[in-house]
């Protein structure tokens, strides 16, 4: 036998309203996105993956690789000097911390791959990792 629930459309309402305003990330007017842009390509050695992160150091740039799992993540600084008597009217460039983090089809050889930055693109190359081929035990 199924049971039958009353569906009361004002209670839905008012919850979809509340989950969608707490759910919703908070963005101040005027204030730009900390983003992180990826292009990732695959051969049959490596991964390539191209992140824009546009005015950072790339002492400020770090990669995390473990197994399949790869992480990035930069700080981005907004460092002006600002002269006796000068006040600052507007900024608009924005500073905080952006990561992204990402897993991909085979683990990386973290001791094969390499890391670029130029022109605020970070280019990564990820040699897989050669797969060990199954071993079988004999039974003594």
């Amino acid at each position: 036998m199924t049971s039958l629930i009353r569906y009361n459309t004002v209670d839905n309402a008012l919850d979809d309203l509340f989950q969608g305003f707490f759910m919703r990330p908070v963005r101040m007017e005027g204030a730009s996105e900390l983003q992180m842009k990826l292009d990732v390509s695959e051969d049959d050695g490596a991964y390539t993956v191209h992140a824009e992160i546009p005015g950072v150091r790339k002492e400020d740039i770090h990669v995390d690789i473990e197994g399949s799992q790869v992480a990035i993540s930069a700080e981005v600084k907004n460092e002006k000097e600002v002269k006796e008597g000068e006040k600052v009217l507007r900024s608009e460039r924005c500073y905080g911390k952006v990561s992204r983090s990402f897993t991909l089809g085979q683990d990386v050889d973290e001791a094969q791959s390499q890391a670029k930055y130029n022109n605020g693109i970070l280019e990564l190359i990820l040699k897989k990792k050669i797969a060990s081929s199954a071993k079988r035990l004999s039974i003594q």
